[in-house]
């Protein structure tokens, strides 16, 4: 496994890191996710990302009690504030800071994480307002630092500016959704952060599953994948485009002659953008860990990925909205 540094902190994390959004403590059999986070530990993974509304609190359920019996400068552990946790528990406010914080550590069993994320923007709450809750999250020592996942480049630009103004702490990540069909933060997010000390620790690098090759464009997805589960909703329909599904199949043979499976091509391709510091990866079974693994370090001729590139741009091009 190979790390990176993360942004402007101390941080080493490994480039495939283990998430826990639809999996652990949710959709995931205990014993199952015990033998993912054992098989993670095993090759080297050492970041793991979780949020309080995964499960509504399962998720960090579930990783305090894996997570318990090993030393805690061990591992690298992030989760996010944002979504509703009850009727009147949302958004980034400087209570809510305080209390999902206070609520995430308790859930997760230790004094504190070492990435602690806005999980989207909140345009009710001031940003200053926001920024002082979290500096005060830093300085308490239960957070080491501080990100935001799918902010736009004028928010993250706005963040920046105050907190160099006001002396208050800085953000060193971005947790935007990446992958070969979904390249919206090349536009400004990544020039932006990459200008600024913060990397990005991107989600869903494989496409909700679509860049692992398993759905046949010409069949109905298989039963217990993604595209069946009435909890995604749309986020993979777009996706499932039969044109898009086909472009990805042309994807097999070129991942071949990267000597890589089309899961790990799929990976390696966002890590050949250098302000990624790590991509993360869902895991049901430990095999699926491993392969995820073998990503790190890939060398892949360029031209491959190009190759690949124009493939699926040229198939989205059919599918998105004129």
């Amino acid at each position: 496994m190979k790390y990176r540094k993360l942004g402007d902190s101390s941080l080493e994390v490994s480039e495939i890191s283990l998430g826990s959004w639809l999996t652990y403590g949710v959709g995931v059999e205990a014993d199952k996710a015990r033998a993912c986070l054992d098989a993670a530990f095993d090759v080297g993974i050492n970041f793991i990302d979780t949020a309080n509304i995964y499960g509504r609190g399962a998720a960090e359920t579930f990783l305090g009690e894996a997570l318990k019996a090993r030393p805690r400068e061990s591992y690298v552990l992030a989760t996010k504030l944002y979504f509703p946790m009850t009727d009147t528990d949302y958004g980034l406010s400087r209570a809510q800071v305080e209390k999902q914080l206070d609520a995430s550590l308790q859930r997760l069993q230790t004094d504190y994480v070492d990435l602690y994320q806005c999980h989207r923007y909140d345009s009710g709450t001031p940003l200053e307002e926001t920024l002082e809750a979290l500096t005060r999250a830093v300085e308490s020592g239960k957070t080491k630092y501080i990100g935001f996942s799918e902010w736009p480049a004028d928010k993250i630009r706005e963040a920046l500016d105050l907190s160099a103004s006001r002396g208050l702490t800085k953000f060193v990540s971005s947790q935007p959704q990446y992958s070969l069909v979904w390249r919206e933060p090349e536009e400004a997010v990544i020039p932006l952060c990459a200008e600024n000390g913060i990397s990005q620790i991107v989600w869903s690098p494989l496409g909700q599953g679509v860049l692992t090759g398993k759905y046949d464009p010409d069949s109905p997805p298989p039963p217990g994948t993604r595209a069946t589960s009435e909890e995604m909703g749309g986020f993979i329909e777009r996706l499932m485009q039969p044109d898009l599904l086909r472009a990805v199949q042309r994807l097999k043979p070129i991942a071949e002659e990267a000597g890589l499976t089309l899961p790990q091509f799929a990976l390696a391709w966002v890590l050949r953008e250098p302000n990624v510091a790590s991509a993360i990866t869902g895991a049901s079974r430990p095999e699926q860990v491993l392969e995820n693994a073998h990503a790190s370090g890939a060398i892949v001729d360029t031209q491959l990925f190009l190759r690949a590139e124009a493939i699926i741009d040229e198939a989205l091009a059919q599918v998105e909205p004129a």
